[in-house]
């Protein structure tokens, strides 16, 4: 399970075990094999390399003769779209498979975009949830922010989701307008790159600040 970099500006966010398995595997099943393909060729001399495409969409049919490859010996790196694979990513079907057939796995270290906004919020790492995606819809998704905030100041427990970054802009508002006026909220995008945005402020606050617009941004997003 091999960590993929957040962004574009890759150089010392890989671990050297990343590295290392990326320069000498030939066989890679891949969240998007495109995006795997044009990083690993950066990184070592072009040469017959397979990438195998499986994705949300992917039938679990797709497994078996990967994990007959496995059982002869044989390794495969498995790369998701963007930092640790397995975490909000398919690639757990994946691990699930190999634990059945008692094949080892192997996660590498690496960057997680949820773990890196907790750790820059100043909100509780104690105790903590992951949502994923928030419903797309902007009544449900208000509901949904209630929720949340609510949950997150009767239990202490800080609250993480996402959104598709076409809809960050929209995700914003929705919390400006739905979170309670003190209620904290972390705004964590394009973290490990160089113009990384990383801010906590109470909802009352947030309303007064200049932020950048983050539309199509890789972003995080928290309530404490």
């Amino acid at each position: 399970m091999i960590p993929m970099p957040l962004g574009e500006e890759w150089e010392g966010s890989l671990s050297e075990r990343a590295l290392h398995l990326m320069q000498t595997l030939d066989f890679f099943v891949a969240e998007y094999p495109r995006t795997a393909r044009r990083l690993i060729t950066q990184m070592r001399d072009v040469h017959p390399l397979i990438f195998e495409e499986f994705n949300k969409r992917s039938k679990d049919q797709l497994i078996k003769p990967w994990m007959e490859r496995l059982e002869q010996g044989k390794d495969i790196g498995y790369l998701s779209e963007a930092g640790l694979p397995g975490v909000a990513d398919p690639g757990r079907r994946l691990v699930a498979a190999a634990h059945a057939r008692r094949i080892p796995v192997e996660p590498v270290p690496g960057a997680s975009a949820i773990l890196l906004a907790l750790v820059g919020s100043g909100l509780s790492g104690q105790q903590f949830q992951f949502h994923g995606y928030l419903p797309p819809q902007k009544s449900e998704r208000q509901q949904a922010l209630k929720q949340l905030a609510s949950r997150a100041k009767r239990e202490k427990v800080t609250q993480i989701f996402m959104e598709t970054p076409y809809r960050n802009e929209a995700m914003i508002e929705s919390a400006l307008s739905a979170l309670p006026p003190q209620t904290p909220f972390t705004i964590a995008a394009n973290l490990t790159q160089s113009d990384h945005y990383l801010l906590t402020l109470a909802v009352r606050d947030w309303k007064k600040e200049q932020r950048p617009n983050l539309h199509k941004v890789p972003a995080v997003f928290l309530i404490g």
